[in-house]
């Protein structure tokens, strides 16, 4: 599994946190757009959600779909929308399509990355199969350096699934969440959704994020693994 932490204030990004966290709420105001939708349609739109809050099953399997109108939602359309990278377990140069990626990213567009499950998904996530069979799709916003250029660097990502972390798990938890998740998420205010989905994105520091959105350690000379179609998964 790639390896994965959480945002530290002296850490440096491009684009700026700044510019992400408004990219992020603009983007969670409106999609889908005010009026359109149920409000577990809006939830369902950003978050792969567990069937309850005790996290034995999730709802979907639909990472890729999930991945695709996330990322289209954080893109700058002027600067060429969404980019969806070559198969990055694939023979060619990883390096270069490491380096289109992050051209990409600086360029305020959003790239899908999509991978087996045990290697970009979090550690605790439901997806995570003992054969190792399965895939998922994370959204990476911005690369990075901890502590600033010079310090190691990482792929900034959002990960769609609750499940993921333990801090996700946590976070999903609330008074207003526990228990079945279509009668629990049904029953808030479009306005109570749209806060909880910034709370799992955004957090409540205006100098990080919330527990969706993580470090991604990469090794941008090493391809990544096959994905295996075996058994059953995402």
């Amino acid at each position: 599994m790639i390896e994965q932490a959480y945002l530290l204030p002296a850490d440096v990004t491009i684009p700026a946190v700044a510019s992400l966290r408004t990219r992020i709420g603009a983007a969670i105001d409106n999609n889908p757009a005010p009026g359109v939708g149920s409000v577990l349609d809006r939830v369902t739109f950003w978050l792969q959600l567990p069937t309850a809050t005790t996290f034995t099953g999730m709802l979907d399997k639909l990472c890729e779909a999930r991945g695709k109108r996330v990322g289209t939602a954080l893109s700058s359309p002027g600067a060429g929308g969404l980019y969806d990278p070559a198969d990055l377990s694939a023979a060619g140069d990883i390096t270069a399509k490491w380096t289109a990626i992050s051209e990409r990213l600086h360029a305020d567009r959003a790239v899908t990355v999509k991978g087996p499950t045990d290697h970009v998904g979090g550690s605790k996530s439901l997806f995570i199969q003992s054969n190792g069979a399965g895939f998922h799709v994370i959204v990476l916003l911005a690369t990075g350096n901890d502590g600033g250029p010079g310090g190691r660097p990482f792929f900034l990502a959002f990960d769609p699934d609750v499940s993921a972390a333990t801090e996700a798990r946590q976070t999903w938890t609330t008074k207003r969440t526990v228990g079945d998740t279509v009668a629990k998420v049904s029953a808030l205010t479009h306005a109570d959704a749209i806060a909880h989905i910034k709370l799992m994105l955004l957090g409540n520091d205006p100098n990080g994020f919330g527990p969706l959105i993580r470090k991604y350690y990469v090794d941008t000379a090493a391809g990544f693994p096959a994905i295996s179609r075996a058994g059953t998964g995402q």
